[in-house]
């Protein structure tokens, strides 16, 4: 027997029972985003691999490590992109929109070859929001801001904010030097890994989730002590703001993002409910690598959320968003039942384009038919054999109540429209 080919491992299905709370929550999200006048942008999966090793960095995990890179028949080297924004901000580069401001939203499957756990998978779905050529505070706010409300729109309660700034690029270099010194003083006291990024990439340091290393991380100079006076300044503007706001938020020096394109904000929406796994929401302004890749400087500022994570976290606060049912199951029983229930059905859809309405299909007695229509859920079984298309009247059973009633086609979309939830 020919062995059953699986999905790749950390590469899941999102099965029928699963996919209608995606999309409510997805379309919570869109329409809150759509509240604040941002707008879709859709980016290719796969894009050339030197994007990511400018962008993110060569000496990070992500391009060391994790990206899923090939050569395509030209030769070329592709990667399945990691994340979004440098395809973002390779798009907005490409076709000028760096040229106004603009609000951005985009949403689908990123690629990281990682060791598969709960709420962390080699293929796994974001939504990034990208905001370009606001310099101020205010757009921090505003982007903190959304991410609450999307929050209170999805009913959840029990998450937090951490806040930091990663000060200016003069700032970062000055105190990369002090926590290099730093390190080095307490060099018997670094793992293998930190010992390799020592060099390289010293701020990842501080975001250890070694245990070993928290005492030592939490002794370390801290950055936030070695901003420039204009960082200082754009982030206690964007403190005040969000108390203003009624954001709740803590300042934790250790945020350090694991990109190597942020600057100034940095800030991640964290819970305690989903284990090791705990960032829902993370994000931070990157002024700078829009000159990295090449364009003109520009302001920039984004954020992402990991969907897989999201829905998890909803399901453990119990609120996963409602999602409907049909409204009407429709049985037929005998060949001239059979093909006028398919007629029945089309007419009604084009009476009333939002309902739901399934039509059984595959023969059967009522009996089964009856059971389908009852797991369906439906709020109505609507039932045609034989003698009703000779009638042209259909019976209508009210699943709740078990009342039955029969009607002629000609008044069924009127009972139908008048009755719709």
């Amino acid at each position: 027997m020919t062995e059953i080919i699986r999905s790749v491992r950390g590469m899941n299905d999102i099965l029928p029972q699963m996919t209608p709370y995606w999309q409510a929550v997805e379309a919570t999200l869109k329409r809150v985003l759509g509240s604040y006048g941002y707008q879709e942008i859709r980016l290719p999966i796969v894009e050339k691999t030197e994007l990511f090793k400018r962008s993110i960095g060569e000496v990070t995990d992500i391009v060391e490590k994790e990206m899923y890179t090939f050569d395509d028949r030209n030769g070329d080297s592709l990667t399945l992109r990691p994340e979004g924004t440098a395809g973002c901000v390779r798009a907005a580069m490409e076709h000028g929109l760096f040229n106004q401001q603009q609000r951005l939203w985009y949403m689908g499957p990123m690629f990281r070859h990682e060791r598969p756990q709960k709420g962390r998978y080699r293929q796994f779905h974001q939504l990034g929001v990208e905001a370009y050529g606001f310099s101020g505070p205010d757009m921090d706010a505003e982007m903190i801001i959304l991410t609450a409300r999307l929050w209170k729109s999805l009913g959840l309660k029990d998450i937090h904010l951490q806040l930091n700034s990663l000060g200016s690029i003069e700032a970062r270099l000055a105190y990369r030097e002090r926590l290099i010194s730093y390190y080095q003083a307490n060099h018997q006291q670094l793992d293998d890994d930190s010992q390799r990024r020592l060099l390289t990439n010293p701020l990842r340091i501080l975001d250890s989730k070694n245990p070993d290393m928290q005492a030592l991380n939490e002794a370390a100079p801290k950055l936030i002590d070695f901003l420039d006076a204009e960082s200082a300044i754009h982030f206690e503007t964007l403190c005040n703001t969000l108390r203003a706001a009624g954001v709740a938020f803590e300042i934790n020096p250790r945020l350090v993002r694991g990109l190597d394109y942020y600057g100034q904000t940095v800030f991640e929406w964290v819970t305690d409910q989903l284990g090791a796994q705990g960032t829902v929401c993370a994000g931070g302004r990157y002024d700078g690598l829009v000159e990295q890749l090449g364009g003109k400087s520009a302001s920039a500022i984004g954020f992402a959320i990991g969907l897989e994570r999201l829905i998890a976290l909803l399901e453990a606060n119990g609120v996963l968003p409602d999602t409907p049912a049909p409204d009407a199951y429709l049985v037929a029983v005998g060949d001239a039942a059979v093909t006028q229930s398919l007629l029945l059905a089309e007419s009604l859809r084009d009476q009333l384009p939002e309902l739901r309405l399934i039509s059984h299909c595959g023969g059967g007695s009522f009996k089964s038919q009856f059971k389908r229509a009852d797991r369906s859920g439906a709020r109505w079984t609507l039932i045609l054999g034989d003698e009703e298309v000779a009638q042209q009247t259909i019976g209508i059973k009210t699943m709740a109540t078990g009342e039955q009633q029969t009607l002629p086609w000609s008044e069924l979309g009127a009972f139908l429209s008048t009755n719709h939830r």
